[in-house]
């Protein structure tokens, strides 16, 4: 088998009505010489019934019960019979030149243990806004995960050796934050190369996991944030539910509203209601000014480097409430191990 050859991995769950402009999407690439993996996981809409009218050749369709995304992703690295896995979501738009960018890029850099593009927002047949995304070498990733910060990546611009990540350990919770567990994985271990094409577009969907829970997924990150400062201090977290209990104090209300007024005002521009639109995004501003002027700046391309989480420090500011060890450690990490190197 070729070294670049991939399998797109389409996990299908109640994804009506935008599967079938998803998968035209990915049928028509301008690359065509891929495979197709969907696994549809229990849906009970009329996702099966359309499932039944695919007839391509590249696609395969397996079923199971629901067992939710991070166990089909996981099954999707076991079943997929090449090389590399093509992330895609069955709500978003594959550009055409989607596949193409990402086989010449293996080509290019065929060590690597993944690819990632730049995506943006699409709704209504247009693309609009891009998705806040890590912009930089694989050496600089590695270098911001070492320092304790969670990668910006848009999980259906990735592509992942499959040989690499199954030895990372796959996909570990099933908390909507799946992919940015595994990044910070990835970054120590391997190359992470971008590709520096928009090849996706990310369904501004507010009915839509992501966009209905940003509360949750917040607090969620900050687990996933407060895994690798554990790994890197060589210290064991505490469970989800106790550790949650404890880092939800460090939620930053502000910024949460502030995310969900430039969320709306995207998704009003995306339906053309411009009105509605200028009305969040002034609550934006008026929420948080600051982070609304690093939005603009980042869409202006003149932003900082583009990272999730919060300043490591913060978390050994509650050593002795987030990790039980001794405390002559934790004087060592609020002093001079504040960003230490990884193992």
């Amino acid at each position: 088998m070729r070294t670049d050859a991939l399998t797109v991995g389409l996990p299908v769950h109640n994804a009506m009505p935008f599967l079938p402009e998803t998968i035209a999407s990915l049928l028509n690439q301008d690359h065509r010489d891929f495979r197709i993996l969907i696994i549809d996981d229990g849906s009970t809409d009329g996702s099966p019934g359309y499932l039944e009218t695919v007839k391509d050749s590249r696609v395969r369709l397996l079923r199971q019960e629901n067992h939710g995304l991070a166990y089909t992703l996981n099954r999707m690295l076991r079943e997929a019979d090449t090389p590399w896995l093509l992330r895609h979501d069955a709500d978003d738009i594959a550009y055409p030149n989607k596949v193409g960018a990402v086989i010449g890029h293996i080509r290019r850099f065929p060590s690597a243990g993944m690819f990632y593009s730049l995506a943006d927002y699409y709704q209504d047949g247009r693309s609009f806004g891009s998705f806040r995304t890590t912009i930089a070498p694989p050496s600089v990733l590695a270098n911001l995960t070492r320092a304790g910060y969670l990668l910006a990546i848009c999980h259906p611009a990735a592509a992942l050796n499959i040989e690499k990540t199954l030895a990372l350990g796959g996909y570990r919770f099933d908390l909507h934050i799946e992919d940015i567990d595994l990044w910070w994985r990835m970054a120590l271990l391997h190359d992470m190369v971008l590709i520096p094409e928009v090849t996706v577009g990310v369904r501004h969907n507010l009915s839509s996991v992501c966009g209905g829970n940003l509360e949750t997924n917040a607090l969620n990150t900050l687990y996933v944030q407060y895994q690798l400062i554990s790994y890197l201090w060589g210290l064991s977290p505490l469970p989800y539910e106790e550790a949650t209990k404890k880092l939800g104090g460090l939620m930053d209300k502000r910024q949460l509203e502030f995310r969900w007024h430039i969320r709306k005002a995207s998704a009003h521009v995306g339906r053309r209601q411009y009105v509605r639109a200028m009305g969040h995004a002034a609550r934006s501003f008026l929420t948080a000014p600051g982070y609304f002027l690093k939005r603009v700046a980042y869409e202006l391309g003149r932003g900082e480097i583009a990272v999730n989480g919060l300043e490591p420090k913060v978390f050994a500011s509650m050593s002795e409430a987030l990790w039980r060890t001794d405390q002559a450690l934790f004087r060592g990490i609020k002093g001079e191990r504040t960003y230490p190197d990884g193992r």
